[in-house]
């Protein structure tokens, strides 16, 4: 097989930069997504508009002559919602966050899927997804993120849905649940939440480094065995063991 084409959202700093960084080393083709356009190849979608989803795939695949391979679902946004907020913007986060974090990587799994059911190639392989999650999505956030947590739950349902539903038509599914990684997003978090106190939680004794979680999406990309589908691999140095 000549070069694998990967789409990645997100990938304009932290994790999803580092991912496009070792991908690229690995010698992938890597379709680059933001918000804006910060590269002259990067493709620009805004995921919170409901055809963003949609005319980021279209243009990756014509980008890309017909075929991608992989899709990364890194795309995400951490962004406070107290309780105590007006109504309106209350809900107006959770409606921000649920769309971008979880509808927009759930539409893309959608084409990334058909795009495979389509393609109806030989290999035992036909295509596939990882989903940057979160531990949130397992023991739950702060009280300022519910809509965060409630986002990467569902991605890692998702997920789950996915690998039972098409494995046995060559489509696989990681998913991957970091706790904190050191990226502006988090180090935000850190610094309101009293850094020291929520690192005592971690027995690691460190945050997580974007190349960290990098290797791990690059091995479901790339290398992952087709039984491994379906997993969902923990990166946060034990501060939830399942």
């Amino acid at each position: 097989m000549s070069e694998p084409v990967i789409l990645v959202t997100g990938s304009s700093r932290g994790i999803g930069a580092a991912i496009v960084e070792l991908l690229q080393a690995r010698g992938a083709r890597v379709l680059c997504h933001a918000s804006r356009d910060y590269m002259d190849d990067t493709i620009p979608a805004d995921l919170a508009d409901p055809l963003g989803p949609q005319n980021l795939w279209e243009d990756a695949l014509a980008r890309a002559g017909g075929r991608i391979d992989v899709l990364v679902n890194n795309a995400g946004i951490f962004e406070p919602a107290p309780i105590d907020l007006s109504d309106i913007e209350w809900l107006d986060r959770w409606e921000d966050t649920l769309r971008i974090n979880l509808t927009a990587a759930a539409q893309l799994s959608r084409y990334a899927v058909k795009h495979w059911l389509e393609r109806g190639q030989d290999d035992e392989t036909q295509g596939r997804l990882v989903h940057i999650a979160s531990r949130a999505g397992h023991r739950g956030d702060s009280p300022d993120h519910w809509h965060y947590a409630a986002s990467k739950g569902g991605m890692l349902a998702l997920h789950k849905t996915i690998a039972r539903a098409y494995a046995a038509q060559g489509i696989l599914s990681f998913a991957i649940a970091p706790g904190f990684t050191d990226t502006a997003m988090a180090g935000d978090y850190l610094s309101t939440r009293g850094g020291p106190g929520l690192l005592a939680d971690i027995p690691l004794g460190r945050v997580a480094e974007p190349e960290e979680i990098a290797a791990i999406a690059a091995f479901c990309a790339l290398d992952a065995p087709p039984s491994m589908t379906g997993a969902v691999i923990d990166a946060n140095g034990a501060s939830y063991v399942r």
